[in-house]
C-alpha cells in the first residue's frame, strides 16, 4: 500500500466498516426500512427478506471496510471493493423518485445524504487507477534497466 493510499482507506474504511457493524443487530423496522429502500431502486431484492438484506447488507459493509483497512489487501482490491459498493448507493440515489431535481442528477434535500456517496465512487477509482499507474510506472523503470544491462558498452 502506497503511504498516500492511507489517509483514504482509513477514512473510508472505519466510515464503511463501522456502518455495517451498527447494521448487525437493526431492528424489524430498520430492516424493512432499508430493504425497502434498496428493493425499490433494485427489484430483484424484492423477494428477499427484510432481515436477510440487511444482515448480507451488513457483513458486504464489513467486507469492503475491512478490506479498505486491511494493509495486505492491495488498494487495486481494495478500490475496485469501494468503487463497486459507492456505485450501488449511487444507483439507489438515482433510482429513488424523490432524491433527484427534475433533471435527474442534482439532489434534493431528501437525496443529499445518498447523493454524496460518489465521493465513495472517486475514492475507489483514485485508489485503482492509482495502482494500476505505479505498476506501469515501474515496468517501465525494470524495462529500462534490463535494456541498458543490455547494452554491450556502458558509460
Amino acid at each position: 500500500m502506497h503511504p498516500t493510499h492511507i489517509p483514504l482507506r482509513l477514512a473510508t474504511g472505519a466510515f464503511i466498516l463501522n456502518s455495517g457493524l451498527g447494521k448487525l443487530d437493526a431492528d424489524e423496522g430498520t430492516a424493512q426500512y432499508l430493504h425497502g429502500a434498496a428493493s425499490g431502486a433494485y427489484p430483484f431484492l424484492a423477494d428477499m427478506k427484510p432481515k436477510d438484506f440487511t444482515q448480507l447488507l451488513a457483513f458486504g459493509e464489513i467486507a469492503v471496510g475491512g478490506a479498505l483497512l486491511a494493509p495486505m489487501v492491495s488498494s487495486r482490491v481494495a478500490g475496485a471493493a469501494l468503487t463497486g459498493f459507492g456505485a450501488g448507493l449511487v444507483g439507489l440515489y438515482l433510482r429513488t423518485p424523490g432524491m433527484t431535481e427534475d433533471d435527474g442528477i442534482r439532489p434534493t434535500q431528501e437525496g443529499t445524504a445518498v447523493a454524496k456517496d460518489i465521493w465513495l465512487v472517486a475514492a475507489g477509482i483514485t485508489l485503482m487507477t492509482q495502482s494500476a499507474l505505479a505498476g506501469v510506472k515501474s515496468g517501465a523503470k525494470a524495462l529500462r534497466k534490463n535494456a541498458r544491462n543490455a547494452l554491450p558498452f556502458t558509460d
